[in-house]
C-alpha cells in the first residue's frame, strides 16, 4: 500500500516549536518513503480558535518549505459526514444519547459508567455516547512498541459529538482518515492516550486501523506542554532555518555546522535521506530550550 502520512493542526494559534516538530516528523517520515504528505485543518471547535489562525499555520509551513501534497481539508466543512455516521449507529442502536454531566462523572470516580446505554433518550440536552463492547487495551507504536491503555478509559463508551453540538475529535479524526487514504499516523506522544478509542471506531467502521507513531513532546523546564493552551509563542517567519534546525536536533538529527548555511531546501532533503526512526528518543517527553518562548 503507498504510504500516506498528514500533519493535522487545530487552528487555535500560530504554529509553535511544538507543533513544527510534530510536522516535520510526520513530513520526513512520509517523503522518506516517497510517500503522500497531507494537511488537514482540525477546526471542529469554533469556541478556541484564533481568528485568521488556520491562514496562518498554511503560510508558516510555506515558509518552511513544508509543501504539502492535494488540496488542504477543512473538517468544518465536513460535519454532514459526522452527522451521518452517527445517525446510523443511532438507528444500529451502536451509539446512544446520554445526559449525564462532568459533575457527576467526576461523582462517580472521573470515569463514565455507562448509567444512560439503555435508557433510550431522545436528543435534548444530551451527547452522544459509542458503545464500547469489545475495549482496546494496547496498541503497537512504531518506536515505543506495544502501549499498554488504562482499563478503565479503554471501557468507556466515550463521546462522539458533545451536547453543545460539536463534534469530538476521536470521531472526526478516524472517519477523515479512512477518507483521505491515511496509512499512518504520526504525532506528538500526548495523542497516546486516545488512540485505543479511535482504534475501537476503526473497528466499528470496519476498516483497517492505521499504523501509530507517538514524537517526544516539546516541554518546558516545569514540565509543561508546548502547546496555544499555554501560550507557546509562534515560530520566526522571518529566520525560519535556526527554527529548523533546532526542531531537528530535537527529532535526533545530528546536523553539521555547515548545514546551517545550506537553503531550506537543501536542509530538507536531507532530512529525509537521512531520518530513521532509531534516532528518536524513547523519552516521551523532552525539554527543549524554547521554554522561555511560553508565558
Amino acid at each position: 500500500m503507498h504510504y500516506t502520512g498528514r500533519f493535522a493542526p487545530s487552528p487555535s494559534g500560530p504554529l509553535h516549536f511544538g507543533s513544527l516538530v510534530a510536522a516535520l516528523g510526520s513530513y520526513f517520515q512520509a517523503k522518506s518513503q516517497h510517500g503522500r504528505w497531507l494537511v488537514r485543518m482540525e477546526d471542529l471547535d469554533p469556541p478556541r480558535e484564533m481568528p485568521g489562525a488556520a491562514t496562518l499555520i498554511l503560510q508558516t509551513l510555506e515558509r518552511y518549505h513544508l509543501h504539502w501534497d492535494g488540496e488542504v481539508v477543512y473538517q468544518s466543512l465536513r460535519h454532514h459526514l459526522y452527522q451521518q455516521q452517527i445517525n446510523d449507529w443511532l438507528s444500529q442502536q451502536k451509539a446512544y444519547y446520554c445526559q449525564c454531566t462532568r459533575k457527576q462523572i467526576k461523582q462517580d470516580g472521573g470515569y463514565y459508567r455507562g448509567h444512560c446505554r439503555s435508557k433510550q433518550l431522545n436528543s435534548s440536552g444530551c451527547s452522544v455516547r459509542i458503545k464500547i463492547d469489545t475495549p482496546i487495551t494496547e496498541f503497537f507504536d512504531l518506536k515505543h512498541g506495544h502501549i499498554a491503555l488504562p482499563q478503565a478509559i479503554a471501557e468507556e463508551d466515550f463521546i462522539i459529538k458533545r451536547r453543545d453540538g460539536l463534534f469530538a475529535y476521536n470521531l472526526a479524526v478516524v472517519i477523515d482518515d479512512i477518507e483521505q487514504g491515511v496509512t499512518e499516523v504520526v504525532r506528538g506522544a500526548d495523542l497516546i492516550e486516545p488512540t485505543g478509542r479511535q482504534i475501537s471506531l476503526y473497528h466499528l467502521l470496519g476498516a483497517k486501523p492505521v499504523s501509530y507513531l507517538h514524537l517526544p513532546l516539546a516541554v518546558t523546564a516545569t514540565g509543561a506542554k508546548l502547546s496555544k493552551q499555554n501560550h507557546a509563542s509562534g515560530i520566526s517567519l522571518e529566520n525560519p532555518i535556526p527554527t529548523l534546525i533546532e526542531a531537528m536536533r530535537f527529532l535526533g538529527f545530528t546536523l553539521e555546522k555547515e548545514l546551517e548555511s545550506a537553503s531550506i531546501e537543501q536542509i530538507l532533503a536531507w532530512g529525509v535521506n537521512q531520518w530513521h526512526l532509531a534516532q528518536l528518543t524513547k523519552e516521551t517527553q523532552v525539554t527543549t530550550l524554547f521554554s522561555n518562548r511560553v508565558s
